[in-house]
């Protein structure tokens, strides 16, 4: 007779109730794996072999986009939830880095509409607003460019950030293309700068408003409860002072 040459694989016996520690047990075992990932990588990272070396960064590298995927890929599912007339505006900055981005990875109208979960006619608007000059236009850069070397530095910093393999010939020859001509020597002294701190969005108002004596602030609360007959409205006004405690008038 033949021996069988495809013995059945050994039958693991679970534990009885193992359906409540599922969930945990993904975590422990996408925590184990980054374990040895770690431990293989740091290990490669050490070899005296130039192509293992290469290897170990190639596969941290892919690693990294991989996880950056998934947290875009989690963050957009989060906003995609939320109706687009709810959803919040992008701020004069970021309008200005996303046209920034889609020149920098030569996407259509659409392919950046869907990337930022906008409408094409919204990408298509802030390009025709770009050259706007005003203290509250629609696209702002990050940094103040009042002057030429202001402009200068700014070009050069972004094109640094939006493709890092571009060293400091490479960004000369490219500016050079345009029209703007720079030292290479020039570029790696701009590059070497810090970059001017961001001026961010304009941050939400924080003004605190205290009552110094009753009954010179009011405001009026309305509340909808929905019951089995419908909506009941509620209507409420209030009387602050500070030193006795607010008022309530129904």
């Amino acid at each position: 007779m033949l021996a069988n040459t495809n013995p059945r694989p050994p039958l693991i016996h679970l534990p009885k109730g193992w359906q409540g520690c599922v969930k945990s047990a993904v975590l422990h075992a996408i925590a184990l794996a980054h374990y040895a990932i770690v431990y293989a990588r740091a290990w490669a990272a050490d070899s005296i072999n130039a192509r293992v070396r290469l290897a170990a960064e190639n596969d941290r590298l892919h690693e990294a986009c991989a996880l950056l995927g998934e947290e875009i890929r989690i963050k957009d599912t989060r906003i995609a939830q939320i109706a687009p007339q709810r959803r919040p505006h992008y701020g004069p900055y970021e309008r200005m880095a996303t046209l920034e981005l889609r020149a920098a990875r030569g996407w259509s109208l659409k392919q950046t509409a869907d990337t930022f979960l906008v409408t094409p006619a919204k990408i298509a608007s802030w390009m025709k607003r770009i050259n706007e000059k005003d203290s509250d236009a629609l696209l702002q850069l990050r940094e103040p460019v009042n002057k030429f070397p202001d402009f200068v530095r700014y070009i050069v910093q972004r094109l640094k950030t939006l493709s890092p393999s571009m060293g400091k010939v490479k960004i000369a020859e490219t500016l050079c293309r345009a029209g703007l001509h720079l030292g290479t020597t020039t570029v790696g002294r701009i590059l070497k700068e810090d970059p001017l701190p961001s001026p961010g969005d304009a941050a939400p108002s924080t003004r605190v408003v205290t009552a110094k004596h009753p009954n010179p602030i009011w405001h009026v609360d309305l509340t909808a409860v929905p019951t089995s007959v419908g909506f009941f409205g509620h209507r409420g006004c209030h009387s602050h002072y500070l030193s006795a405690g607010p008022k309530v008038y129904w």
